[in-house]
């Protein structure tokens, strides 16, 4: 059931989701749902003023984020979410509005709030050294600093399933040139599934990734800008979606293009993120 709409389009009502706004409205959670909270929903240029992605999870007391943008962590402070609570974070693909709010993470994490907890990071070949360089170029001399807590790192690879944390992984190629795999993520625990695009434009594989799935959270920067390579827009994802299979779709990533056309799409399973929405599944 869906409790209130969001943006123009609105939401509609479902079985399968149940939407609602902000913190107070997280009292809905059933024990048995999983619970979504949208961290950031913008693209990379936070068109509409939205945060870049990050998709917290609370799986029955057991949290991890889907992505980490840089802005990441002042919409966990918003959301009035604790980022030590967060158990694991997946990343999709190694551009900076995916992964980049990892380098502030850790300093947070070491410098402030002197984290405790051990953290799993998982993502394609490559994470690992990526992310060291990258802290070098944000903060020189932050990769050579030991944090205070346990900082694992887990790579994929294309159709390799991995567990980690009792969520099951399984990383489908999307075409979207970021130095590594750029890959769309079907996450399955607890008999859910929650499956993400990631960047990318159509692939068939994204078939495979939302079969099924609870949700499905998908790119659609565009609505019909059809030249822009490497990302998906709404005439294309209209024309495939029911080849998904999925029992709800989330739109997010949005440039202004699509936001301005939100209206247009009025599909009673495609439902829009918005930062704060939280969505029980």
């Amino acid at each position: 059931m869906l409790d209130e709409g969001h943006g123009p389009a609105g939401t509609r009502r479902s079985d399968h989701c149940n939407v609602s706004r902000r913190d107070e409205d997280r009292g809905s959670k059933k024990d048995d749902d999983m619970q979504l909270t949208v961290i950031g929903s913008g693209d990379a240029f936070g068109s509409g003023g939205r945060l870049q992605t990050s998709f917290h999870v609370d799986d029955d007391g057991t949290k991890f984020l889907v992505d980490c943008g840089a802005s990441t962590l002042i919409g966990m402070h918003r959301e009035g979410l604790d980022p030590c609570a967060v158990e694991t974070i997946f990343i999709t693909h190694l551009h900076g509005d995916h992964f980049a709010g990892l380098v502030w993470w850790k300093i947070h994490a070491h410098h402030t709030v002197r984290r405790k907890t051990p953290l799993t990071v998982v993502g394609p070949v490559g994470l690992e050294e990526r992310f060291h360089a990258t802290c070098e170029v944000l903060f020189p001399g932050s990769s050579k600093v030991e944090p205070r807590f346990e900082m694992k790192f887990v790579e994929f690879a294309e159709r390799e399933p991995i567990e980690v944390g009792g969520t099951r992984l399984t990383a489908y190629a999307g075409e979207h040139p970021s130095g590594a795999l750029s890959a769309a993520l079907r996450l399955e625990r607890g008999g859910k599934v929650l499956s993400y695009s990631g960047d990318t434009q159509w692939v068939d594989t994204l078939v495979d990734c939302a079969r099924g799935a609870d949700l499905f959270i998908t790119e659609c920067y565009s609505y019909d800008e059809t030249s822009i390579p490497y990302h998906l827009n709404w005439q294309v994802l209209a024309d495939k979606i029911d080849t998904l299979a999925a029992q709800r779709v989330m739109l997010t990533h949005m440039n202004l293009n699509m936001l301005a056309n939100r209206h247009r799409v009025t599909r009673p399973d495609v439902i829009f993120a918005n930062d704060g929405m939280v969505v029980n599944f």
